[in-house]
């Protein structure tokens, strides 16, 4: 008897801690924002009900219904105050039966209007519960949701469903679901900051998506099978979503109207959630509506996205929401972009003539983007080169549209953009760039008033065996037989300024400060002479080979035609006599090297951010430019940051150039010790996969603020960064990696994520690494990450 008694008596001991979290909130009890008495479970130990710390910021607490099983807690109810709570609130069930919530002062932020309650409950199906004395319930969240319907739950005539702001701003957000009196099921986008009160709301009409069942609609059900559908009078079932389980029960489920106003139903397996460690996402099982961007489009407000940006979607693949900015525009705010953009340049003044109007601007076509509303001038019939000169004109005109004959002008804002299959043609107002002999050459240098500057971080190799390279002669275009030359191009082609000799020379003080230099030469600092003194970086060529001279145009075509936030932009270039110079704008916040490695470790969604800058980077280098660009030498001396910290691809002289039709190539080895792909040192050919490996060692680097190598680290297994990263995943020690980080330990969940698509870009066979379009999916959430597999080897990181 002796065993059984002292496992009994083991189970005694830990009764109480256990026993308080499933026991009911009963009268004269009170929940704390810390400690052990902040939150109740239900029975199963499914969802708990009480404080959580916010997604933003982890001193700051929400009062919530969450999923306690698995790692990320997902929430799916919270006290809608439009306010987070600070330490010391607390949650009272008076002694009168009242459930109220109040700060730290003791004063009521938020209740539920309920007296006489006996007690209330954490429920197994997520459903919190006030009792009455006699059993009967008095309030529960399921009757007053917010974002989230769960299984078992049903929505009658007059419910709604409030997005949030953002994922991570439990604020009322931008769009709505409405279960209407008057029968239908609506989606509206709101106009936003408004308070709590409906009565404050201004919903945008039409709305973006109608059951038209007129009053013949009942209630939006989501049943325990998984089947979400809307019932009518007469008991018929429409179908919300489409897809279904064959197990529902092996599945936590969800169904959200998210902060992008996509109302999606999730999935979770269970036996995921009994894994201890493992990290599962949410998965997306249907969306409503499939083609969000056009169903959101509304002629008042600014649509899917904010005005001057345009959105995209894609059900077939990541089924997010992706909120753009226009060449020449930016976010106003890049933690909120539902703010939308700004243009980064002074608007037309309307005291130009038509002949400085079209010396100062131009109009560059949007490739299957459109702004569909906002027109207020129509010609028709007319040529399209007439459409451009009208808006080119106009001072009002911010961006035309020509199609079937007929020119569409439109004015400032822009709103509803959305990318997609677009008719006809459609143009957006930017400014040129200085053309040489230009009378208005200093009026076209207005707009880089408000650019971001840049310092061309050091191109030295790192120590060892470095990879000696020259800047030109390391790349070629595949299947051009004939160089352009940069005399015959015109300036829509090459919208860069020619500089003299002379002109740098002034600029850099007779070349007199150095920022870096390389292999292909020395980086200069220096300051042009226009109305706002731009800082530039000039980079002079110096031992270049006859082959790479024939290359030069190419190569500064190549860079002149990249437009994107994260990369760095050429001004301009010098092919006077032998001289070749490349000229960029300054960035003052130096390069990822000097942000990583500089002794000060920044904040974990400073870096997040850098990373996902990064990433966009190359996807655009890879897949969304017109010339496919394999850089061959991402490293963090050639990420640069802006003034905002906004990360910058640098250095394209290593580039690897392909065109649209061919995806690899064979050359010498290039690129920097701990940074090098395997095949590289393969008879293989070369693919845009070299950059994907690159990126997989900086992300690493980024997550843990240390360099991929440090041969001088006490503990010989930290030593390599790739080799340290990938046993701390595979033991579930992530904690480890991360040591006296606490930001980044109280993210562990994207840290992570980080690390696992980390591991798949370090995957040996290029094959088997992710695209980085599959890499910015799965870094901001959008796609589920397979565990990776176990790579052979990371030896190549150390050649």
């Amino acid at each position: 008897m002796a065993l059984p008694l002292l496992f009994l008596f083991s189970l005694l001991l830990q009764a109480p801690l256990h026993a308080q979290a499933l026991q009911n909130i009963t009268l004269g009890s009170t929940l704390t924002t810390q400690g052990p008495n902040a939150s109740r479970i239900s029975p199963s130990g499914e969802f708990a009900f009480g404080f959580r710390p916010s997604d933003a910021d982890a001193s700051v607490y929400l009062l919530a219904v969450s999923f306690d099983k698995i790692t990320s807690k997902t929430v799916v109810w919270y006290a809608n105050t439009n306010t987070t709570l600070p330490v010391g609130s607390q949650l009272q069930l008076t002694p009168g039966g009242v459930l109220s919530l109040q700060d730290p002062a003791g004063t009521e932020i938020w209740n539920p209007r309920v007296t006489n309650a006996d007690h209330a409950a954490m429920l197994d199906t997520g459903n919190f519960v006030l009792y009455a004395k006699d059993g009967s319930i008095k309030w529960q969240s399921f009757e007053h949701p917010t974002d989230t319907i769960l299984p078992s739950q049903e929505l009658p005539k007059g419910s709604v469903l409030q997005s949030r702001l953002m994922d991570n701003d439990y604020s009322a957000g931008r769009f709505q679901l409405s279960v209407e009196r008057d029968g239908n099921l609506r989606f509206y986008t709101l106009a936003v900051p408004y308070t709590v009160a409906v009565s404050s709301l201004f919903r945008y009409d039409p709305p973006y998506w109608d059951s038209h069942t007129g009053g013949n609609g009942s209630s939006l059900v989501f049943n325990t099978t998984g089947s979400i559908y809307y019932t009518t009078n007469s008991g018929r079932q429409i179908n919300i979503t489409s897809e279904t389980l064959d197990s529902p029960a092996d599945f936590y489920q969800r169904a959200t109207l998210d902060a992008d106003g996509v109302f999606r139903q999730y999935v979770y397996p269970k036996k995921a959630a009994q894994i201890s460690g493992l990290n599962t996402e949410w998965k997306v099982m249907d969306v409503l509506p499939r083609n969000f961007c056009r169903a959101a489009a509304v002629e008042t407000g600014s649509g899917a996205c904010g005005f001057n940006s345009y959105c995209s979607f894609s059900f077939n693949t990541s089924k997010s929401v992706e909120c753009e900015c226009p060449p020449n525009y930016s976010f106003i705010d890049n933690e909120r972009k539902y703010k939308g953009c700004k243009q980064d340049f002074p608007p037309h003044s309307c005291g130009l003539d038509d002949t400085e109007s079209t010396q100062n601007f131009k109009l560059l076509p949007m490739n299957n983007i459109n702004w569909p509303f906002g027109d207020y001038e129509r010609y028709s019939p007319i040529g399209e080169d007439s459409c451009q000169r009208l808006c080119l004109t106009d001072c009002f005109c911010v961006a035309a549209v020509y199609y079937n004959s007929s020119c569409w002008k439109k004015r400032s804002p822009l709103s509803n953009g959305m990318e997609g299959d677009i008719l006809g043609s459609v143009f957006i107002k930017v400014p040129r760039t200085d053309i040489p002999g230009s009378q208005s050459a200093s009026n076209s240098n207005r707009w880089r008033k408000e650019k971001r500057y840049w310092i061309i971080g050091s191109s030295l190799l790192l120590g060892g065996s470095a990879l000696v390279i020259l800047y030109f002669g390391s790349y070629r275009v595949i299947g051009r037989k004939k160089p352009a030359q940069i005399q015959s191009m015109s300036p829509e082609a090459l919208p860069l300024r020619a500089f003299t000799y002379k002109e740098i020379e002034k600029a850099t003080d007779g070349f007199r400060e150095e920022l870096g230099s390389g292999a292909s030469g020395i980086v200069y600092k220096g300051q042009l002479e226009d109305e706002f003194g731009t800082g530039i970086a000039v980079k002079k060529i110096d031992k270049m080979l006859q082959e790479s001279e024939k290359e030069f145009a190419i190569e500064v075509q190549t860079i002149g035609r990249t437009f994107h936030r994260n990369l760095v932009r050429l001004l301009g270039f010098c092919t006077q006599g032998k001289e070749r110079l490349l000229v960029y704008e300054l960035m003052t916040s130096g390069s990822l090297n000097g942000f990583l490695f500089c002794g000060t470790r920044p904040t974990w969604n400073l870096r997040v951010q850098v990373a996902l800058g990064l990433a966009r980077g190359l996807l655009y280098l890879h897949e969304e430019c017109n010339t496919q660009i394999i850089h061959c030498d991402i490293k963090p001396q050639n990420i640069l940051l802006d003034e905002n910290l906004v990360a910058k691809i640098s250095d394209f002289g290593l580039a690897k150039l392909l065109r649209t039709n061919q995806t690899q190539t064979n050359t010498g080895i290039r690129g920097t010790r701990g940074y090098v792909a395997p095949e590289w040192f393969k008879n293989i050919g070369i693919t845009s996969k070299v950059d994907v490996y690159s990126f997989g060692v900086i992300l690493l680097e980024i997550v843990c603020c240390r360099r991929n190598v440090e041969p001088e680290t006490a503990d010989e297994e930290q030593a390599i960064l790739t080799y340290w990263a990938n046993d701390c995943y595979r033991s579930g020690r992530l904690d480890l990696l991360v040591k006296g980080d606490d930001e980044a330990i109280f993210n562990i969940k994207k840290v992570e994520r980080f690390v696992a698509v980390a591991l798949w870009c370090l995957q040996e066979e290029p094959t088997m690494r992710p695209s980085m379009l599959k890499v910015t999916q799965m870094l901001d959430g959008s796609v589920p990450i397979p565990t990776p597999p176990d790579p052979s080897s990371f030896i190549s990181s150390l050649q």
